[in-house]
């Protein structure tokens, strides 16, 4: 059933402008359809054109207690320029509470079983939480960011969180995605200024150097597919 509802998706829209879109997605799921922000530069430019679709859509972020001060700035600036709401989701205390008393507050730089547990703890679950109820999930994802993502769809089944996915930049380039910030006074994080392209938790986000991989700065420390677990389900 999920395949057929995809497919019908990808055959109604093929046509339609990414406003027109999101048009219609809120009238099909009224009311659950869902946009996941971090306040990258993609996300940026969803919430832009969410904003000004005047939709019934709700965006809401993860806040994972480890988030750059410039993340919060950012996320004060698009509040008060689009004066729409924005949820926020944490993790549950317990498990962190219970994760920094076993393995300390770094345990994520000792393997990469260790980091994904933070991130499962940090960022799955509330993201489980965000999505429950809800029939569509509205992401930054592009294709060009890593090898993981150049075989996604505009629409797809997330058979992890069991929900359709729709990912309208993905055929997107960085720059058309910095030209639409630009030249709609969108508020941008400004650690993209500093060589910051991917942001995520303070501790595991660094600068790129020239030539480095779009995503060499999540996670550095490791060999590894560079996800944390929310964009990584299995596909049906």
């Amino acid at each position: 059933m999920s395949a057929i509802i995809v497919q019908e998706l990808l055959d109604k829209t093929k046509d339609f402008s990414l406003n027109e879109t999101l048009v219609f997605l809120a009238e099909k799921f009224p009311g659950k359809v869902i946009f996941s922000t971090s306040f990258g530069q993609e996300d940026q430019v969803i919430t832009d054109f969410i904003a000004k679709s005047n939709t019934d859509i709700t965006i809401f972020t993860l806040d994972t207690g480890r988030l750059f001060q410039e993340t919060y700035d950012v996320f004060h600036k698009t509040l008060k320029k689009y004066k729409r709401p924005i949820e926020v989701f944490f993790p549950e205390a317990a498990a962190v509470e219970n994760l920094l008393k076993a393995k300390g507050p770094n345990s994520f730089y000792d393997s990469v079983e260790n980091r994904k547990e933070c991130c499962f703890i940090r960022k799955v679950v509330p993201l489980r939480k965000a999505l429950a109820g809800n029939s569509v999930w509205i992401t930054g994802l592009r294709a060009e960011q890593s090898e993981n993502r150049q075989d996604l769809n505009l629409f797809e089944y997330d058979g992890n969180f069991e929900i359709i996915k729709f990912n309208p930049l993905l055929k997107w380039t960085l720059e058309e995605v910095e030209n639409h910030l630009q030249e709609n006074n969108v508020p941008q994080n400004a650690l993209h200024k500093q060589g910051f392209v991917s942001i995520g938790c303070a501790p595991c986000t660094r600068a790129i150097f020239p030539g480095e991989d779009i995503r060499a700065g999540r996670w550095w420390w490791e060999s590894s597919h560079k996800e944390c677990g929310l964009h990584s389900a299995k596909k049906e």
